[in-house]
């Protein structure tokens, strides 16, 4: 029995622009809808749009705080230079700028995860995807790293009300640290994260940050050097997932799939094909338990379709043909014209000493879940703005400097040294 899939898209999303040169550009969604069509998915969707979802302030208030809304409500091209303080303040500039239509931009995409949360929760749906969303990095109180209102939050938020256990999982090459952050302290949601660490944007995601309080070791993150391929990321990520789904037993699913993670994106790093990133997907899809599936990053557009088309067809359990069909952006795939192209040559710096350490580590932070006599879990706190209940930075120095303790104990244990020989 197929399940039901849920399916997102405003056809007005594509009118939006950040600014000339900007990497972020939401018509890359409609580059994907049209790359949809034409391999006739949309027939086999339920599609929604933004006439079956109103997000209002009382929805976004819901985690972001009244007065960062009110700002974004407010402010517009022509009157931002009365606002210098308030850009400053909420963290707008070049990466975050004002443009036109900001704040329909945010509810646009915003409502289909929050409508996808609702239809998870009503049984309507088995699965519900919204390639417009994603956008992981935003705070409680700032713009940050490209996104002005946290999808992923509100949504996971919307769950919360039906079940008990929701986990996030983003493969997006970057951190993501504003839904980790948002339930840092929290049981309710396990937040794991794969992506790029050191130099490079937003510098946080080591391993050692694994929450805190009740949310202690309900916060994973498995950070990456450049160059990583399908074998080594999958290696990983199976063991990692396969432990959470054991220990942890989610009964909801929010898959963030940024598309900036696959081979040749303008602004990533990794070596990973769309075949490696959608047997992600396919993976998570196997558990067989209501799933949220959104975009995210993703800044070379004809991979970026490519990408979200090929794992729409996955989580409708269709097998698409490599030849792209006809359709109105056809010449972007030029000259191959086709779904799958070959990842680059580059060297993969992630050694396999290296992954299989960490992979240990956080086995082991996962064991210390209690999965055999039913979870205790407690109410969710949201976190992470001017009211947080706690500094969650410090707390990921705190993490980290721990954690470095124990490595030098490690190194100077003899029993741990003749366990290494």
């Amino acid at each position: 029995m197929k399940r039901k899939v849920a399916y997102y898209f405003d056809d007005t999303i594509g009118l939006y622009k950040y600014a000339d040169g900007h990497p972020m550009k939401p018509h890359r969604v409609s580059m994907t809808d049209e790359l949809i069509r034409s391999y006739d998915l949309r027939s086999k969707l339920k599609v929604y749009d933004s006439n079956f979802v109103e997000v209002n302030d009382e929805a976004l208030t819901q985690f972001h705080a009244d007065e960062y809304i009110q700002f974004i409500k407010t402010v517009t091209v022509e009157n931002k230079t009365l606002y210098t303080d308030s850009l400053f303040r909420f963290n707008f500039g070049e990466d975050s700028p004002v443009f036109d239509g900001l704040y329909d931009f945010c509810k646009l995409y915003t409502g289909g995860s929050i409508l996808g949360a609702n239809l998870l929760s009503s049984g309507e749906v088995d699965v519900a995807v919204n390639w417009t969303g994603g956008l992981h990095h935003a705070k409680r109180h700032e713009a940050s790293g490209f996104c002005y209102i946290n999808d992923c939050v509100l949504a996971i938020v919307e769950l919360l009300k039906k079940y008990e256990r929701v986990l996030y999982l983003d493969i997006d090459i970057h951190h993501g640290d504003g839904v980790e952050e948002a339930f840092y302290v929290s049981d309710r949601v396990l937040t794991c994260s794969f992506h790029k660490f050191g130099d490079y944007f937003p510098g946080t995601g080591h391993e050692s940050d694994i929450g805190y309080a009740k949310g202690e070791n309900y916060a994973i993150n498995f950070p990456l050097n450049e160059g990583i391929d399908d074998h080594s990321y999958v290696s990983i990520f199976k063991p990692i997932m396969s432990e959470i789904m054991t220990r942890y037993r989610p009964d909801a699913i929010v898959m963030q799939c940024g598309a900036d993670s696959i081979s040749g994106d303008k602004l990533g790093c990794f070596n990973l094909s769309i075949k490696g990133h959608g047997e992600c997907v396919n993976y998570m899809k196997s558990f067989g338990i209501p799933m949220m599936v959104l975009g995210g990053g993703g800044y070379t557009l004809r991979n970026v379709a490519r990408c979200w088309t090929y794992e729409t067809g996955i989580l409708l359990d269709e097998e698409l043909p490599n030849e792209i069909p006809e359709n109105s952006y056809r010449e972007y795939f030029c000259p191959e014209y086709k779904l799958h192209i070959p990842v680059s040559n580059m060297e993969n710096l992630n050694l396999p000493g290296d992954l299989e350490r960490v992979k240990n580590y956080l086995l082991e932070k996962l064991r210390q879940i209690n999965g055999s006599g039913g979870l205790q879990i407690s109410s969710y706190s949201l976190v992470g703005g001017s009211n947080s209940l706690i500094d969650v930075e410090e707390q990921r120095s705190l993490n980290r400097d721990k954690m470095e303790e124990e490595r030098v104990d490690e190194r100077f244990n003899p029993k741990q040294s003749d366990n290494l020989l």
